[in-house]
């Protein structure tokens, strides 16, 4: 078989679950991945022949696309801040808007007089955050925590596959007795579970199907669950003046704001994505606060 054929049957056979442009993308990237031949390439050589286990192994991941697994989950690898990272069934895809709140912590960090840092990021997954910030800002020190052993073994080889030193910490951030093992520190950020069980019927299959439900949803009756686990954190465990960077689902914008100025935080910033939804949310603890 041809890569130009292997192309040709693979996107016919998505455009059944995708748009013909997406079908198309996605197309592109299985063949790249199982050929190393970039798009360039095979419309050069379209006589290009694919060997049998090349051939065996598109035959694998088309089945797993037509049964809506993600194309980062198949190929085992996603983009984020310019990065290639690891990321498999354990841990999120890194989202366009995660890399929006993590430029806006660099934007941050660069206009402040240089000094050493320390950053907190809270639910890793693949370590995208931390790992992304430590690039940008050598100089910080970034720890990171999470309550799923697979996700920090993941998050681990991608920090060391992007040459970063991370401290990656297994602890459950809803468990307050656990926060004793965690120092104090300049900044904290966290990209929590943020969506309700009952939004869940207006997902797509390939995220409910397979992307962690842990990493994902909170209950109805409490969609601020982990922020106000958050906001007492930073309580005890900010510096003075630190700073909190959260991602908040586009319809708890106003809740979260509340939330942080009911537990003393100023300088409280809601901010939109690039679709012009409210996305991130900064707050700061101010030197005269009250630890409760």
């Amino acid at each position: 078989m041809t890569i130009q054929l292997a192309y040709q049957h693979l996107a016919a056979k998505l455009c059944d679950i995708y748009e013909p442009r997406e079908a198309a993308n996605i197309a592109d990237m299985i063949i790249e991945h199982v050929t190393g031949q970039r798009k360039i390439d095979r419309i050069t050589f379209k006589g290009f022949s694919i060997n049998p286990e090349q051939q065996k192994l598109l035959a694998k991941f088309t089945d797993e696309l037509i049964a809506h697994k993600p194309i980062q989950y198949v190929i085992g690898e996603a983009w984020f801040m310019g990065m290639k990272l690891r990321v498999n069934e354990n841990v999120l895809i890194p989202r366009p808007e995660t890399e929006e709140l993590v430029d806006w912590i660099i934007k941050d960090i660069q206009l402040e007089e240089p000094k050493s840092l320390s950053l907190l990021d809270i639910g890793t997954g693949s370590g995208c955050i931390p790992i992304s910030v430590k690039k940008n800002v050598p100089e910080i020190s970034a720890s990171a925590v999470d309550i799923s052993e697979e996700a920090l073994q993941l998050a681990s080889i991608n920090a060391i596959e992007q040459h970063v030193l991370v401290d990656f910490i297994h602890l459950d951030v809803l468990n307050e007795k656990e926060w004793v093992q965690l120092s104090k520190y300049d900044i904290i950020v966290s990209n929590p579970p943020y969506i309700k069980k009952s939004e869940s019927i207006l997902m797509n299959k390939n995220v409910l199907g397979y992307e962690p439900h842990i990493a994902l949803f909170v209950p109805d009756e409490d969609a601020v669950l982990f922020y106000k686990s958050i906001a007492k954190f930073g309580l005890h465990h900010l510096k003075e003046n630190g700073t909190v960077y959260v991602e908040i689902n586009e319809a708890s914008g106003d809740l979260v704001v509340q939330l942080f100025r009911e537990n003393g935080y100023q300088e409280i910033e809601l901010k939109k994505d690039m679709q012009g939804k409210d996305r991130m949310v900064k707050s700061r603890k101010p030197s005269t606060i009250q630890c409760i």
